[in-house]
């Protein structure tokens, strides 16, 4: 029997670990093959392919995010050969199964929940030409009527077969993110989560997990993510993980980890942050949101104090890179509510900040209580919330704005030292930097095309520039820093107008050097490959002032930025013109 086990994922830096799973549960008796693709790509080219592989049996893996380009898929298949027998799974069909089989004829049948065992029992009904009916976890059509198989017990995860073996998936490894599991479930009942419906924590067999994480450093894998919901609700356990990945990582490795900050505990960040070498792990914090009362009525149970401490402690740790979550539009928290949100976790100046907004997922308890806060929301996926009783789809529409600059001004690190400056000297708070921006950008049609970098530059001075921003001359000085200390190589056209000529540049240069501040690697240079290597350029303040006290001091200032060109890196200096003698 020729069965394939297949999925649309979002990007093809993704990989799916649940067909990979089935695959390997339903080994030996049944060799079935792997086959991916993305939601970009075209649906006639996905049925192609997966029509001239000739199957009896084909299972799709489904998600929000790949749902409704799936069902196009299966329906073309259908079309085309009815009697290929279309089995799908996942979280997005595992709730709302009559509706899902009424709404697409072409589903033969729906696997519920954990999929593993139940999926090689149906693999080997069809194979005998049964009916499922003895098979657990499954609906099905009997007698034009839906039928509903409840689940069997959960499976024994120390038991289950390692998802990584595969000999193809050995050219990819080094190009995708590698998806890995320690434990499945979570112990907390967020409810717009469907994490929350499993009760209960249970892991996989550890030494089984170690010997996995090293057969993919092994063989190539550089980016691996660990999908526990609660990475770090054992602390013997993570600390554990966490020796093993410092003691047997291989250079280039890096390891991605959900983690709950507030249940961290100061001796395990300490820890991290004395052993761990700088960029090994990346840690993704759930805030959502710092409304107490929203979180109560969520069922979240959160001490943003300690959350704070947690994130506090590991950025000055300077060894592990933090992404924040937030969740606009959770249960009687308004515009104003959401920004006090905001402002409260940007203050903690995380690498990245995602701003996401609440889709209320099948079998959640947000959905099924939706008529309680008066949600309307998408009927289709990804179910995205269009307002409730308390967020009018109009302050939805305000947030998306900020969300589109957050991503590009923040989370891209394209101006830090410029951006900083503005959330604190210029702007009342850094929500009110971003909606702003945000409107004015919506305003000029910007998210509508594309962008180089300096048109990011360009575009914020212009949006600094109508709103006749205070001490703007400053803040094209650090706009001109960050755009200059970003490059690897000397830019050919900078997003403004150079203003010193060929002239005036050979002339500061010799009063550089004869004024012995230039350090001797520079001093030693030609005039000639000073020209030819560095970017000169004056701003009304001490740069250099600023950037070591955070003070603005109104003295000129000259900038020297030298592009490394063997080494691909840059340095960045400046001089007040009282450092300059004539040469």
């Amino acid at each position: 029997m020729n069965i394939i086990c297949a999925t649309l994922n979002a990007k093809y830096i993704h990989t799916n670990i649940a067909i990979r799973y089935l695959k390997a549960y339903a080994a030996p008796e049944f060799d079935v093959q792997l086959a991916e693709y993305t939601i970009k790509d075209p649906i006639i080219n996905i049925v192609t392919d997966l029509i001239q592989k000739k199957p009896q049996v084909i299972g799709f893996s489904c998600y929000i995010w790949n749902i409704e380009e799936t069902i196009k898929v299966i329906q073309m298949i259908k079309k085309i050969d009815p009697s290929i027998t279309i089995v799908v799974g996942g979280p997005e069909v595992t709730y709302d199964y009559i509706e899902w089989m009424e709404r697409v004829p072409e589903f033969d049948y729906i696997v519920i929940g954990e999929g593993e065992q139940t999926f090689k029992q149906l693999l080997t009904s069809i194979k005998d030409q049964k009916t499922a009916t003895d098979v657990p976890g499954i609906a099905y059509r009997l007698d034009s009527k839906i039928k509903l198989n409840p689940q069997a017990n959960k499976l024994d995860l120390k038991n289950l077969p390692s998802p990584h073996r595969f000999e193809e998936d050995l050219p990819h490894l080094s190009k995708r993110v590698i998806y890995i599991e320690t434990s499945r479930g979570c112990p907390f009942s967020c409810q717009f989560c469907l994490s929350s419906i499993e009760v209960g924590v249970r892991y996989f067999d550890r030494d089984k997990v170690k010997d996995d994480i090293r057969y993919l450093m092994k063989n190539g894998a550089k980016t691996i993510k660990f999908v526990d919901r609660t990475f770090n609700i054992s602390r013997s356990y993570a600390m554990e993980m966490f020796q093993f990945l410092i003691d047997e990582h291989l250079p280039g490795t890096v390891f991605q980890f959900e983690i709950t900050a507030d249940i961290m505990r100061p001796e395990v960040i300490d820890f991290l942050n004395k052993n761990a070498p700088a960029g090994l792990f990346r840690f993704e914090i759930g805030v959502q949101s710092t409304n107490d009362y929203t979180n109560e009525l969520v069922m979240r149970k959160q001490n943003f104090d300690k959350l704070k401490r947690t994130v506090t402690m590991v950025k000055e740790g300077g060894k592990i890179d933090q992404h924040l979550d937030l969740i606009a539009g959770l249960p009687e928290e308004n515009y104003d509510s959401f920004k006090k949100t905001f402002n409260d976790v940007f203050a903690m100046r995380p690498e990245e900040l995602q701003l996401g907004f609440l889709k209320m997922l099948r079998g959640t308890g947000l959905r099924l209580r939706a008529k309680d806060h008066d949600y309307i929301y998408m009927d289709h996926s990804p179910y995205e919330i269009l307002g409730n009783n308390v967020l009018p789809f109009s302050d939805i529409i305000r947030i998306k704005q900020v969300e589109d600059v957050l991503e590009k001004y923040w989370n891209d690190h394209r101006m830090n030292t410029t951006i900083e400056y503005l959330v604190t000297k210029i702007f009342p708070t850094p929500f009110d930097f971003f909606q702003d921006f945000g409107a004015y950008w919506e305003q000029q049609g910007w998210s509508r095309i594309g962008h180089q970098l300096e048109d990011l530059f360009r575009r914020l001075y212009q949006f600094l520039k109508v709103r006749m921003t205070e001490n703007l001359s400053v803040i094209e000085g650090l706009m001109k820093y960050d755009y200059l200390e970003g490059k690897k190589q000397k830019p050919r056209k900078p997003w403004w107008n150079l203003e010193m000529d060929k002239e005036q540049r050979s002339r500061i240069y010799r009063e550089l050097i004869s004024s012995e501040v230039l350090p001797v690697t520079l001093r030693n240079l030609s005039e000639k490959d000073l020209l030819k290597h560095t970017v000169l350029e004056e701003v009304s303040f001490n740069l250099a002032k600023y950037l070591s006290t955070g003070e603005i001091e109104h003295t000129s200032s000259v900038v020297l930025v030298y592009f490394h060109p063997s080494l691909g890196n840059t340095t960045v200096f400046s001089y007040t013109l009282s450092q300059l003698k004539p040469a």
